[in-house]
């Protein structure tokens, strides 16, 4: 929201410096986004007089100005078309900074001829959108001054960040009614709010269709009919107030609309009544019914759109912009005024669906006081008449319009309970009354009834708020809390922990983390999975991601394709964050899952690059595992365990026991990989953390490092097994013939083929044995190597190799 610190001295009485109402407004939660001096960035730009405006010697469309800038003549080449003798510009002489770009203004030759300093347009000054000629300043301006002041553009631009729950301040005057409150001033009375006698009834009626009124989507609209108006260019003015805050001045019909709504945060539409075909009715538009809006775009309507429509045709979207059709031009005669009401919640959903940004949406859609229907016409009658002419006819209505009763207890202790300040009742009265409400004082309780163009307050709790912004919220005293032990408690939660270090050690593997939105494209979920409705959003971002996700994978295999679409092959990413199942409590559940694509390591001339395969990432999974605690030597690899996305038999799931599934591993299938347009071979893997059993032991502390001070010795075994035999089965065979000494077992070769009979493999192993008493003797090696040979052929059915 922008305006400028003369025109919220419109509303506000105030001597306070601009600083001070700054300051004030960002403590009173109208959070300052920007402040912008334009004096500042015109400093360098003087008054000057044309004296001689004559025919540069060798350019048609080039003139040579003789150019009085109050302290001597200089000569100046200029190409606007209206430069000319007798008029006063804007003259940026060498090294003034020109605003627009912030170059630094140097002497020069245009066509041969010296050119001593440039006249400027609007534009070059930032101070609108005209650069088809030069500035002309009034006569009375003074030669040599600074050109800021003659312009009005000495006024500071002030912007704030409003937050959506304060519709109130998309108008200056509520902006200055908050100031008032906050002791800053006295808010002026509105003169043009005083009502308007009309002379003649309107031609033009007004009727709201059944179910629009029965929806309550347009409640009440007020029209006036203005015949014999004057339109055209506006006063200096009011063109000055709206470039100010960006906006075109167009006429003075159109800048009424636009002054009104940036001022009192009251919409209003002017038609042009000799284009009207007929009576308006205010209806649901028509399946496919189109519109010319103003802003020269057609749009296709459906059914649930409110229109303002003649016996003709739609001729304006309600709430939101009006029709090219029945706007207002420079021969506009008689104009028919419409100052409405619309339900914000249709409102919001039309502009949606047209994807339309309006001043007058944004307003509408936040909540605009329904009383202001009412003043609004009066408002839009007196600007038209003072600035256009004209002769009003009598109000015509159609609807009712509401009036919320809002009523509020605050008992003032609450005041203190809920935000640490104690203040007394008179000063919570003398405060909400400062800002528009109803107060009446009992004892320790104020009854209140919330002003209709507060529609934010719904209860005491926003009372007290209201109270304490206004008091300031600096007032606040820091209380440190009482502890209930000597020590600090924790801050973080085990799981807390656990997500911090889950990301810390997939990170330590190389993998980049990615940080995805928690929605999907239900077109791309439905290749993983059947969707629930609960899982659809209401008002989605965008059309892409309308459902939340039920997977993290799909965003990690997007992300890949987007990163291989620009060239990046090679990848590793991995996101910790929730996934969606169900729309109930607890139907989430907090996932680790990682990808990976490409090679393993860049080119090199040693030639060890390879592809990335199913047992990096099982890698990647067992680490994490291991790191939350959970010895990975206990998990469980169930090769018929993994879901559809995975590629069958070269995926598997991680269990802990038959029913414990702690995730999954493997390459993903082709058919979701030609879903999401990824090309290439694809490894992932799935962790549910939360299923993931907490350690026994409490406490943060390292167990002890129980380092051995005798020589380890490794032994080789080679069995031929069954093909179905797995690897994991011999693992854990041969790792329970002594686990007191056996430290480690290791899969170094696999061979089947030649020599091998068929359905048979050669599986080759190495056991590493860590004496923590004495250095083992030979014989019990041997022994040992014994148990190994006996466990393996037992829990396989295997032979050793000769």
């Amino acid at each position: 929201m922008k305006f400028t610190l003369s025109w919220l001295k419109q509303h506000l009485e105030t001597d306070a410096p601009v600083e001070q109402i700054t300051d004030k407004l960002t403590a009173i939660g109208l959070e300052i986004e920007s402040f912008v001096d334009r004096s500042a960035a015109l400093a360098d730009i003087r008054v000057a007089y044309i004296e001689e405006a004559g025919q540069h010697p060798d350019a048609d469309r080039l003139k040579l100005c003789k150019v009085n800038t109050g302290s001597g003549m200089i000569q100046v080449v200029c190409g606007a078309p209206n430069a000319r003798t007798g008029i006063k510009v804007a003259l940026a002489q060498p090294g003034a900074i020109i605003p627009i770009d912030g170059s630094k203004l140097k002497p020069g030759k245009i066509r041969g001829v010296e050119s001593q300093g440039m006249m400027c347009s609007t534009r070059e000054l930032c101070l609108g959108e005209d650069h088809d000629g030069i500035i002309e300043l009034p006569d009375d301006a003074e030669i040599g001054a600074p050109v800021a002041g003659v312009l009005g553009a000495d006024d500071p631009i002030i912007e704030i960040n409003l937050t959506p729950n304060r519709p109130d301040c998309t108008a200056v005057r509520g902006i200055a009614r908050d100031l008032a409150a906050a002791g800053l001033g006295t808010l002026k009375d509105d003169p043009y709010q005083v009502p308007v006698d009309g002379s003649f009834d309107s031609p033009v009626t007004v009727t709201i269709a059944d179910d629009v009124a029965a929806n309550a989507a347009a409640p009440a609209f007020y029209g006036r009919y203005i015949r014999g108006v004057k339109n055209g260019e506006s006063p200096a003015w009011l063109k000055a107030r709206l470039e100010a805050i960006g906006l075109r001045p167009i006429s003075i019909l159109v800048d009424i609309t636009n002054l009104a709504t940036f001022d009192l945060g009251r919409p209003l539409h002017v038609f042009d009544a000799d284009k009207l075909s007929g009576n308006i009715d205010v209806r649901y538009a028509r399946e496919g019914e189109k519109l010319q809006a103003l802003n020269d775009k057609e749009y296709s309507l459906t059914s649930d759109m409110v229109v303002i429509a003649d016996q003709a045709a739609a001729q304006s979207i309600g709430g939101i912009m009006g029709g090219e059709l029945t706007g207002c031009q420079n021969d506009t005669v008689n104009v028919f005024v419409e100052c409405a009401l619309f339900d914000p919640i249709v409102t919001a959903k039309t502009g949606r669906k047209l994807q339309i940004n309006s001043d007058a949406r944004y307003r509408f859609e936040r909540g605009v006081d329904p009383q202001s229907v009412v003043w609004g016409i009066e408002v839009a009658t007196r600007l038209i008449t003072e600035l256009c002419g004209g002769e009003v006819s009598h109000v015509v209505t159609a609807g009712t319009v509401p009036a919320p009763k809002n009523s509020f207890d605050l008992r003032i202790a609450r005041i203190a309970e809920l935000g640490g300040v104690s203040v007394s009742q008179d000063r919570a009265a003398e405060i909400l009354t400062s800002l528009g409400f109803a107060v009446t004082a009992g004892d320790g309780v104020l009854t209140t009834i919330a002003p209709t163009w507060r529609p934010d307050v719904v209860g005491e709790a926003d009372l007290v708020e209201e109270v304490l912004r206004i008091v300031g919220y600096d007032q606040i005293p820091t209380v440190e809390l009482e502890r209930e032990t000597s020590l600090p408690v924790p801050a973080l939660s085990p799981m807390q922990k656990r997500v911090g270090l889950s990301r810390r050690v997939l990170a330590s593997r190389g993998m980049y983390e990615t940080v995805t939105w928690a929605f999907a494209d239900s077109r791309l979920v439905r290749e993983f999975t059947d969707l629930k409705k609960g899982l659809f959003l209401a008002n989605p971002i965008s059309s892409d991601l309308d459902v939340m996700r039920p997977n993290v994978l799909i965003n990690l295999i997007s992300a890949t394709g987007r990163n291989q679409n620009r060239g990046f092959a090679d990848l590793a990413l991995f996101e910790v964050g929730p996934e969606f199942f169900g729309d109930q409590p607890g139907d989430q559940r907090l996932v680790a899952a990682g990808l990976r694509a490409g090679a393993t390591t860049d080119r090199s001339w040693t030639g060890s690059r390879r592809d990335v395969d199913v047992f990096d990432v099982k890698a990647d999974a067992e680490a994490l595992i291991d790191a939350l605690g959970v010895p990975a030597g206990n998990i469980q690899v169930n090769a018929e365990g993994a879901p559809s996305w995975y590629h069958p038999g070269r995926s598997a799931a991680l269990q802990l026991g038959p029913k414990n599934v702690l995730g999954y591993f493997g390459e993903l299938h082709p058919r979701i990989l030609k879903a999401l347009d990824v090309k290439g071979r694809l490894v992932a893997f799935e962790l549910f953390v939360e299923n993931l059993p907490m350690p026994k032991k409490k406490g943060t502390n390292r167990p002890p490092l129980n380092a051995s001070a005798f020589q380890s010795v490794e032994r080789d075994f080679a069995f031929l097994l069954d093909a179905t035999v797995s690897a994991e089965q011999v693992a854990k065979a041969a790792r329970s013939a002594d686990k007191g000494l056996i430290s480690d077992v290791t899969i170094f070769d696999l061979y089947a083929g030649k020599g091998i009979e068929d359905g048979k493999k050669s599986l080759a192993f190495s056991i590493t044995l860590q004496p923590t008493k004495q250095t083992l003797t030979d014989e019990e090696i041997d022994g040992v190597c014994k148990k190994v040979i006996a466990a393996v052929e037992k829990a396989t059915g295997g032979a050793l190799r000769g």
